[in-house]
């Protein structure tokens, strides 16, 4: 008789898992664009020491605030490079979009004081440094604690694991 193993969660070529999409009563959503198209997970494949990190930072979160926080690229299947970005090939980085006021699940930038939350922003962003091996942090709001700025992160914060 043949044995058969239900997967559950895509694998790839490094033996990464993807990020859960849609799990149950999650503490977070998954949102991001491949090639101007949703990408259904395309770029969320994750080293474990990423995966344990979104998943402990999830428990934790849930624990404090009801909002979900969204988390986006980590990186393609076998870590192949993109055009849109230099980084998110070694499974260890992620970005994750600040949170709103009002709880919607959609981005927001930093300089939207009106529906921006700072303060939740800089909670979620010191739950990933108490709960994982950071390196570093992008993000151009000024006023959150321990973040470096760069280009292009004024709607989301990038977080560097050591691997």
């Amino acid at each position: 008789m043949e044995s058969k193993i239900l997967q559950l969660q895509p694998k790839d070529s490094r033996k990464y898992f993807m990020l859960p999409q849609a799990p149950q009563d999650a503490g977070y959503y998954v949102y991001g664009l491949l090639n101007g198209r949703p990408s259904g997970g395309e770029y969320q494949y994750a080293h474990p020491s990423m995966m344990t990190a979104i998943l402990r930072v999830e428990r934790e979160w849930q624990a404090i605030d009801d909002r979900r926080f969204g988390v986006g690229d980590i990186s393609l299947a076998g870590g192949i490079a993109t055009p849109d970005h230099q980084t998110h090939k070694n499974g260890l980085e992620v970005d994750v979009r600040p949170l709103r006021k009002d709880g919607r699940e959609a981005g927001v930038r930093w300089t939207d004081t009106k529906h921006y939350d700072k303060d939740a922003t800089a909670i979620l962003i010191g739950l990933f440094r108490i709960f994982a091996p950071v390196v570093l942090v992008y993000f151009n709001d000024p006023l959150v604690p321990g973040v470096s700025k760069m280009v292009k992160h004024d709607d989301h914060f990038h977080v560097l694991l050591r691997g």
